[in-house]
C-alpha cells in the first residue's frame, strides 16, 4: 500500500540532518504529487508531542516562514549551529539535501 502523502513529507521531514534545513518545496519534490503548500499544510497540522524536526524546513528564500513558532524556530536552530545572515536567510551550505 502506497504511503499518504502526509506520511511522505513527515518521512523525507524525519530524515533531515540536525544542522542542516530544507524548503517546502524540496520535501514536495521527494514526495510523490505533493506540492510546497501540501507541505506547509501537514507542518501546521502536526499532532503535539510529535517529535518530527519541523523547524528545520524554511522557505524557498531560505528565510522562517511567518508563523507563530517562528521565535522558537530560530531558536532551535542557532542551537544546532545554524545562524541566519544579516538577511535573515539560512546560509546555502546548510541546505539539505
Amino acid at each position: 500500500m502506497k504511503p499518504t502523502w502526509r506520511e511522505q513529507v513527515f518521512s523525507v521531514m524525519a530524515a533531515i540532518p540536525a544542522g542542516r534545513v530544507t524548503t517546502y518545496g524540496r520535501i514536495a519534490a521527494m514526495a510523490d504529487g505533493v506540492t510546497p503548500r501540501m507541505v506547509a499544510r501537514a507542518l501546521r497540522e502536526l499532532p503535539a508531542g510529535h517529535g518530527l524536526p519541523w523547524y528545520r524546513v524554511v522557505t524557498a528564500s531560505r528565510k522562517l516562514a511567518d508563523h507563530p513558532g517562528a521565535a522558537e524556530q530560530r531558536e532551535r536552530l542557532a542551537a544546532e549551529g545554524v545562524v541566519l545572515d544579516g538577511r535573515g536567510r539560512v546560509p546555502v551550505e546548510r541546505l539539505w539535501p
